[in-house]
């Protein structure tokens, strides 16, 4: 699908989103960390439930530490209200383990005195974080410009046309920082964070769908549709199929990796057999008794005694 249009089409959006949303900006006095870690919430959810997560973890652990080392279960139900309360909570985790790993603490204020690209290289590093919480961060905290975008918001862009679907699942919308200036990048990630909200939250949903169409009445065909029982089945069997691949994969790969190590082992133990066989050899050599020396025979012995050959020349009588 092509998108000549795309700048006109995200201009159009931002018009019209407008008039169906409000503009939620970030949460002032919040740290580097703070925000990041709030990005992880706010992912595919809409405002009130990210704040009330976010809220309800530091209410249920004593800190950051503690947060880390919890398990992603624990913190999910937590983190209920949220849609996806599993991947929250397992962002969540993976980040703090990776800042503690990078800093041996949970502070990242130091990203404000980098320049963008450095500051974004290096929470793109960071195991857990997201395009979308880089976008976040870029508007909350680092001073740029970027269009934070989730699932939703692909989604979403994707029905309307602006980006097509080997873009979605790239995970990115060329040309959004250009179409929207800077001055209007704050209100432009909230409105549509918040139509991603709700695509998450109902696909189906006739304003939703409405919505999308005022966006771009040609979108009508890819407006999602919900899956009757047999296309369910299908679409479950499909899964089922490749999850069943991707763990005999994962198996297969184990199995190689484990004869592997057991073939480098008896490699190993080889090896030193025989250099252990090496020095036994050389003992045995040394123990063997030194050869009996030649006895020599003095210049005035040997005057004395006859030759053979001259026994052998005398006649019998």
């Amino acid at each position: 699908m092509a998108t000549p249009n795309r700048a006109g089409l995200l201009t159009k959006a931002h018009k019209i989103l407008k008039k169906h949303y409000k503009v939620e900006t970030p949460l002032a006095g919040r740290t580097v960390l703070e925000q990041l870690l709030f990005a992880c919430c706010l992912e595919d959810a809409h405002y009130d439930k990210a704040e009330e997560a976010f809220a309800k973890v530091q209410e249920a652990f004593f800190d950051w530490n503690e947060v880390r080392v919890s398990s992603v279960q624990e913190l999910a139900e937590v983190m209920h209200m949220l849609p996806k309360p599993e991947e929250a909570g397992g962002r969540l985790r993976r980040v703090l383990q990776s800042v503690f790993e990078s800093t041996y603490s949970f502070d990242l204020e130091a990203m404000k005195k980098m320049n963008l690209g450095q500051a974004q290289q290096k929470l793109k590093k960071l195991d857990g974080v997201t395009e979308f919480a880089v976008g976040y961060l870029t508007q909350s905290s680092l001073g740029g410009h970027a269009v934070p975008v989730d699932q939703g918001a692909l989604e979403a862009l994707y029905v309307v046309g602006i980006i097509d679907e080997s873009e979605k699942k790239a995970g990115s919308v060329p040309g959004a920082e250009r179409a929207i200036p800077k001055n209007k990048g704050v209100e432009f990630g909230s409105l549509l964070h918040q139509l991603s909200a709700d695509f998450i939250a109902n696909p189906y949903a006739p304003n939703l769908h409405k919505l999308l169409l005022q966006i771009n009445p040609e979108a009508k065909d890819r407006l999602p549709r919900k899956l009757t029982k047999r296309q369910l089945e299908a679409q479950a069997a499909r899964e089922e199929a490749e999850r069943k691949a991707q763990q005999q994969a994962r198996a297969e790969a184990q199995a190689k990796a484990q004869a592997k190590a057991k073939a480098a082992a008896a490699a190993a133990k080889q090896q030193a057999k025989k250099g252990s066989e090496a020095p036994k050899k050389g003992a045995e050599v040394a123990k063997k008794p030194p050869a009996k020396p030649v006895k020599r025979v003095s210049s005035a012995a040997s005057k004395k005694r006859p030759s053979s050959a001259g026994l052998a020349r005398k006649k019998p009588r």
